[in-house]
């Protein structure tokens, strides 16, 4: 994951909204549907990030975010199956650290 611009505008006001971006561009690659609680397949379109904390070390920033998203729970799509398509909310934290020198970012799934 690539979070360059999020970390050139650290400290900035438009740093949080460089971080929403950045994690809406490459949504797929978080780890949502790990994360799942109450459907059976993540949806990635449309995600909202909360920083819950932020940590400055020498080489890495390190952050704490929550995400919320939606889920939907996929059945077999024939016309007497019982299950709802209606979207469901979801809700994971994350740990991303952001190497400072070139905007590589690994994420984890923080238990919960």
């Amino acid at each position: 994951m690539q979070l360059a611009r999020a970390v050139q505008a650290w400290g900035r006001p438009d740093f949080m909204p460089e971080l929403q971006c950045a994690l809406q561009e490459q949504a797929d690659a978080l780890p949502l549907q790990q994360a799942l609680s109450v459907g059976s397949h993540a949806l990635a379109a449309a995600i909202a990030v909360r920083l819950i904390a932020a940590e400055e070390m020498a080489t890495v920033l390190r952050l704490r975010v929550g995400i919320f998203y939606s889920s939907v729970i996929a059945g077999c799509s024939c016309a007497d199956d019982p299950t709802p398509v209606d979207e469901q909310p979801e809700y994971c934290e994350l740990l991303i650290d952001i190497e400072r020198a070139d905007g590589r970012a690994t994420v984890a799934l923080l238990p919960g």
